[in-house]
C-alpha cells in the first residue's frame, strides 16, 4: 500500500471501502478463489479504487466520494461503486459501527475544490 494511504483520513477511507466490498461480495454469493476474501471482480475493483485513492488531489483532506466535486472514477467503476455502497452502506452500521460513524461525520464536512483552494492561497500570498 502507498504511504499516502497509511495515515489519517485516507487510511480510514480505504478501510471503509475494503469493508464495504467484503460485505457486498459475501452478500451477493460471489465465488472467491481459495484463500481470498473477495471474488475476482471485487478484487479488481479494489485495486482500481486503491489507485484512485492514492492519486486523489485532495490528499488527507479528501471528502467522501459522494460529496466530491471531482469524479475520478470512470463511468463503469463509478456505477459499480454506487451499487456496492447502496448494498453495503446500510449493513455497515451493524458490522462496522465506528467506520460508519466516522464516514457519516466526514460526509458532513465542507470541502473546497483543490483549484479554488490553490487560488485562495495564492491570493493571500
Amino acid at each position: 500500500m502507498d504511504s499516502r494511504l497509511d495515515t489519517g483520513r485516507l487510511r480510514r477511507e480505504w478501510r471503509t471501502m475494503q469493508a464495504m466490498l467484503g460485505i457486498y461480495c459475501s452478500g451477493h454469493g460471489h465465488i472467491c478463489p481459495p484463500g481470498q476474501r473477495l471474488c475476482t471482480e471485487c478484487a479488481g475493483f479494489r485495486g482500481y479504487a486503491e489507485r484512485r485513492l492514492e492519486k486523489c488531489p485532495y490528499g488527507p483532506v479528501k471528502p467522501t466520494c459522494a460529496k466530491c466535486p471531482i469524479h475520478c472514477y470512470k463511468p463503469q467503476p463509478r456505477e459499480f461503486a454506487r451499487e456496492v455502497m447502496r448494498y453495503a452502506g446500510p449493513r455497515m452500521l451493524l458490522r462496522h459501527p465506528w467506520l460508519s460513524l466516522t464516514h457519516f461525520m466526514d460526509k458532513a464536512r465542507r470541502v473546497e475544490h483543490p483549484m479554488a483552494a490553490r487560488r485562495s492561497r495564492s491570493d493571500r500570498d
